[in-house]
């Protein structure tokens, strides 16, 4: 066959055809941007890693986002909007099922990105901060109507904040459980919120004495008193070690002789809040008759840690991603060590759940106290302890 003929032509490879860009290339973005920034917390993420994710160079990248501020607004906004979306959908007048359903796929289909905006939203300038809250007391306000038809009690929208907490708990732990049970153990925790009387004090609660946070009599002490306030309120990435140093009275130099790093002192105040609950569960378990007892002591003792220990709890809670690996692992150890507590006591009461399914509904009281305590802007009252400690109850499905 001569050379150059239509079937040597046939035979020979095809040249590869140029690549195109996806056309959902920003919704590709915007969603691995959530991931990252939920996984390494807002300051320690980087436009590098975001575009590693997609594939993609960071100059790609920033074709789309002009900083990483943008992207993050972005990732915010459209968590929400599709939330807010899906309610949109439910007709008027629907059960408080036919309400969570949407809510809760939704958020668990989506959990690897949506852990960020419960700590990192802080960082949202003012006006952005404010429209997201708008959006968000949309998604209250609706599902509050639905509790209310269902379960009217005068409770100012606390069980609809906390059963929507219930739900975002997914999206702040690492529990690996298939999609539709996630979805059927979130929805029922939800609902079981929704049920619940914050007026009622819950059966075989007992008021709890917590362990003081230690008096700081030496200076490394200090330094971390000073420290958590400064963290709580601007975010560890924002304060700097002379505001440190100012407020127990140093030079920024004088700190090295106490800590090593600023990081050093972050890691203290985890470990010191880990300390103090892991204390305070011992003290609260002592003479308990049984696992329902237990369970209600853990429940109560965790609202009032959380009520107590506001700032400290809140730096625990936010900048621990943002610890490296050897200092953050004590820490991490600590926790699921109160976290077995919960479970082992939890499946006593309900043998019906696998390890999994406890801890996935453990979380879910936690994030119960969170958005209840945030919507009683932690005002730490008996009647406020009681009535989240009920809904943290209702959550686990007790």
């Amino acid at each position: 066959m001569a050379p150059g003929s239509s079937s040597a032509r046939s035979a020979a490879p095809a040249e590869p055809a140029p690549a195109t860009r996806p056309r959902n290339r920003r919704q590709l973005i915007v969603e691995a941007a959530g991931r990252v920034f939920s996984e390494r917390g807002y300051h320690t993420a980087s436009m590098e890693e975001v575009a590693a994710q997609v594939g993609i160079s960071a100059a790609a990248l920033y074709r789309h986002f002009p900083n990483k501020y943008a992207l993050f607004a972005e990732c915010a906004d459209v968590m929400v909007d599709g939330l807010v979306a899906a309610l949109d959908e439910v007709p008027d007048g629907a059960g408080l099922r036919g309400v969570l359903t949407p809510l809760t796929r939704i958020t668990v289909a989506h959990r690897a990105s949506g852990g960020v905006y419960r700590w990192e939203a802080r960082y949202l300038n003012r006006e952005d901060r404010r429209r997201l809250r708008v959006k968000f007391g949309r998604l209250v306000e609706r599902v509050d109507a639905a509790v209310q038809r269902e379960h009217p009690l005068p409770d100012e929208r606390l069980r609809a904040v906390a059963a929507l907490g219930a739900i975002g708990s997914v999206t702040m732990h690492h529990t690996s459980i298939a999609q539709r049970r996630a979805e059927e153990l979130l929805l029922a925790a939800a609902l079981g919120v929704a049920a619940s009387d914050p007026a009622g004090v819950p059966p075989g609660a007992h008021p709890v004495e917590l362990p003081a946070r230690p008096v700081p009599r030496t200076r490394r002490a200090e330094i971390l008193a000073a420290s958590v306030p400064l963290f709580a309120r601007n975010g560890f990435a924002n304060v700097t070690n002379g505001e440190i140093a100012r407020a127990v009275g140093l030079t920024p130099s004088a700190l090295y002789r106490h800590y090593p790093g600023k990081i050093d002192i972050l890691a203290a105040a985890c470990l010191q809040a880990a300390a103090l609950l892991s204390q305070g569960v011992e003290r609260s378990l002592q003479g308990v008759a049984g696992p329902r007892e237990a369970v209600v002591a853990l429940a109560a003792t965790y609202v009032a840690y959380s009520f107590e220990h506001t700032e400290l709890n809140s730096v625990a809670e936010a900048e621990l991603a943002g610890l490296p690996d050897d200092l953050r692992r004590p820490v991490v150890l600590a926790q699921r060590e109160h976290i077995a507590v919960w479970e082992q006591q939890l499946r006593l009461v309900r043998p019906e759940l696998d390890p999994r399914q406890a801890r996935v509904l453990v979380h879910a009281g936690f994030g119960v106290v969170v958005e209840a305590g945030r919507a009683l802007r932690w005002r730490d009252a008996p009647e406020n302890r009681d009535a989240v400690t009920a809904l943290v109850l209702g959550a686990l499905g007790l």
